[in-house]
C-alpha cells in the first residue's frame, strides 16, 4: 500500500481554521437562540424589582393653607367659664355683669359675651340640654368629659362668626347629638348637631362623637380646621363635615359615616395636610364645590394623610377646580368616579387605589399631569376607564401608573417623558407579569376584575427595549400596594402571544383608548 505524501494530510493550520469555523457556525446561532429563551420560561423565577422609582418636578398647587391666627399658641385667653350638665345645671362665671351674660332655662343655656379672651369649659351630661353661644371675640371652647343631647335643635350652636378654637381635653371621650326636627329661633341658621357661623378650629387629643339626626354632623359657615383630636360622626341625615368657605386639616384622625357627603365644602377650597380620614357615605367622600358663583375657586390639594374613602352613590373626592396630590395614601372605593376635577388633576406623590364600580377610576374633565407616585386606577367596563382625560393633554413624566377598565387614554406622547404601555384585556383573580428580553421584572399585578384595556407606564419601561406578557403563575414573599406587587419573586405563569417593543414614548398593542390628545 502506498503511503500518502504528507502533503495531503491536514496541516495544522488546516485544523485551527476548521474548528474556528465550527465555534463561529456555534455562535452565530447562538445569540438568537439564547435570547429567544427567557429566564421565566425556564421555570426559574423572577425577583420583582422593588427599587426602582422615579419623580420629576412637581406640578400644580403645594399649599398648605397656613395661618398663624389658626394657632391656639398665639391667642390668650385668661378668664375661664365652665358649665356642667346633670340634674341642675352648675354655672361658674367670673365674668358676670363684666361681658359674660348667661341665662338657662330648662337645661339650654344661653351665652351672650362682649368680654375678651374668654375661655369657656364644658362638661357633664345632659339628655335635653344645649349651648348656644353669642360672642363679639373669639374665644376657647373646651370639651371636657361632654354628653349632650338636644331634642328640638343643635347641642351646640354658635351665633357668632368669630373664630372658636374647639379643644377636645386629653383623655376624654364627648357626645353631641341633635334632634330629627328642630324649633326655629327667628332667622337664625341651625344647620347641624354641632353649628357655627363663624371657624371652627379643632385640637386636643380626646374625642369627640357627633350624631346628626336632622341635617350635618359639624357645620360652619366660615372654615373648619381640625389640627388634632379623633373626631367621629357616627351618623348624619345630610353631611359628616359641611363647610361654606373651606376645610383645613393639619392632623387628627376622622371617621365620618353618613347619608350624603363626607366633607363638602359648599363654597370654596380645601387643603389637607395631614390626618387619618375614614370615610363611609353615600354621597361624595370629599369635594370642594360651588352652586351660584363662579368666581370660587373651589380647589383641593392634599399634601399628605391616609384616606379609606367607600361610597356606594358618589365620587370619593372630587374638586370642581384643580386637585393636586403631592402625597398621601388612598384607598377609594366608589360607585361613582373614585377620583375627579372639574378643570386639572395633577399627582405628584402618594399611592393611590382608585376603584370604581360604574365609572372611570381617575377622571379629568380638563387635563392630567403625573409626576410621581404610585397610581392603580380602575374603572368599569366600556365605555368607562381606568384613566379617563377628556380631550386633554395627558402629561406622564414619572412615578407608577397602571390603569384598567373599559378603555382609557393615552398618555400624550408630546410633552410625556416617560413611556407607557396600552393592552388588551385580563381577567380577575390571575396574576399579570411584564419582563424584559433580559429577564428583568417591569409589573406584576393580582388582577381584581376583567377588564378590557390596560396602561401602564413606569420608571421600570425603557425605552427601545422588548417585552413579554405572562398571566398566571404565583408570588412568594410578595408585599403589595392592592394588588400591585412592590417586592417578591414571581414564578412563571403562561407566556402571552402579547410582546411589544418600546420604540415610541406610547407603544399600543391592544385595548381601547377613549377621549384624550
Amino acid at each position: 500500500m502506498k503511503t500518502p505524501p504528507l502533503t495531503s494530510l491536514p496541516t495544522q493550520s488546516t485544523l485551527v481554521v476548521l474548528l474556528l469555523f465550527l465555534m463561529a457556525t456555534w455562535m452565530g446561532c447562538s445569540p438568537s437562540t439564547l435570547e429567544d429563551v427567557d429566564p421565566a420560561t425556564t421555570g426559574t423565577s423572577v425577583v420583582i424589582d422593588s427599587t426602582t422609582t422615579s419623580a420629576a418636578t412637581p406640578e400644580g398647587n403645594q399649599g398648605r393653607a397656613a395661618n398663624e391666627e389658626d394657632l391656639l399658641a398665639n391667642s390668650t385667653f385668661s378668664t375661664t367659664v365652665t358649665i356642667t350638665f346633670g340634674s341642675t345645671v352648675s354655672i361658674s362665671n367670673p365674668l358676670a355683669g363684666s361681658g359674660v351674660a348667661i341665662t338657662e332655662t330648662n337645661g339650654d343655656v344661653v351665652i351672650n359675651a362682649t368680654a375678651t379672651g374668654v375661655a369657656y369649659e364644658l362638661s357633664g351630661t345632659s339628655t335635653n340640654g344645649s349651648v348656644k353661644i353669642y360672642s363679639d371675640k373669639k374665644f376657647k371652647l373646651t370639651l371636657n368629659g361632654l354628653t349632650l343631647t338636644n331634642t328640638d335643635g343643635p347641642a351646640i350652636n354658635i351665633q357668632s362668626g368669630k373664630r372658636v378654637f374647639v379643644v377636645l381635653a386629653d383623655n376624654t371621650t364627648n357626645t353631641l347629638t341633635d334632634g330629627a326636627s328642630y324649633t326655629a329661633s327667628g332667622s337664625e341658621d341651625m344647620k347641624g348637631t354641632f353649628f357655627s357661623e363663624g371657624q371652627l378650629i379643632f385640637s386636643g387629643n380626646g374625642s369627640l362623637s357627633v350624631k346628626a339626626n336632622y341635617r350635618h354632623g359639624i357645620c360652619s359657615d366660615d372654615y373648619v380646621r381640625v389640627i388634632s383630636g379623633n373626631i367621629t360622626v357616627t351618623g348624619a341625615v345630610k353631611d359628616a363635615i359641611h363647610t361654606n368657605d373651606a376645610f383645613i386639616a393639619d392632623g387628627g384622625t376622622l371617621t365620618l359615616t353618613a347619608s350624603d357627603d363626607g366633607i363638602q365644602c359648599e363654597e370654596g377650597y380645601m387643603v389637607i395636610n395631614e390626618g387619618t380620614f375614614t370615610i363611609n357615605v353615600a354621597g361624595k367622600g370629599i369635594a370642594a364645590t360651588y352652586d351660584t358663583d363662579a368666581t370660587i375657586d373651589p380647589y383641593v390639594t392634599v399634601n399628605g394623610g391616609t384616606f379609606t374613602i367607600n361610597s356606594s352613590g358618589g365620587e370619593g373626592i372630587e374638586s370642581k377646580s384643580i386637585l393636586t396630590i403631592n402625597n398621601g395614601t388612598f384607598v377609594i372605593k366608589t360607585a361613582d368616579d373614585a377620583i375627579n376635577a372639574g378643570k386639572f388633576i395633577y399627582i405628584n406623590g402618594g399611592s393611590i387605589y382608585a376603584h370604581s364600580t360604574s365609572n372611570d377610576g381617575i377622571d379629568s374633565n380638563g387635563p392630567l399631569t403625573i409626576t410621581g407616585g404610585r397610581v392603580v386606577a380602575v374603572g368599569a367596563n366600556a365605555p368607562e376607564a381606568g384613566i379617563d382625560c377628556d380631550r386633554s393633554t395627558f402629561k406622564v413624566t414619572g412615578g407608577t401608573l397602571l390603569g384598567i377598565g373599559g378603555s382609557t387614554s393615552s398618555p400624550t406622547a408630546s410633552v410625556s417623558t416617560q413611556p407607557a404601555v396600552i393592552l388588551g384585556g385580563g381577567s380577575a383573580s390571575q396574576v399579570l407579569h411584564i419582563q424584559a428580553s433580559d429577564g428583568t421584572e417591569a409589573l406584576t399585578f393580582l388582577i381584581p376584575k376583567n377588564y378590557s384595556t390596560l396602561l401602564f407606564s413606569s420608571p421600570k419601561l425603557k425605552s427601545n427595549q422588548t417585552y413579554r406578557v405572562y398571566t398566571g403563575g404565583s408570588v412568594a414573599n410578595g408585599r403589595d400596594f392592592n394588588g400591585l406587587y412592590l417586592s417578591g419573586t414571581y414564578t412563571v405563569g403562561t407566556v402571552t402571544a402579547t410582546s411589544f417593543t418600546t420604540s415610541s414614548m406610547v407603544t399600543t398593542v391592544g385595548g381601547s383608548t377613549g377621549p384624550g390628545r
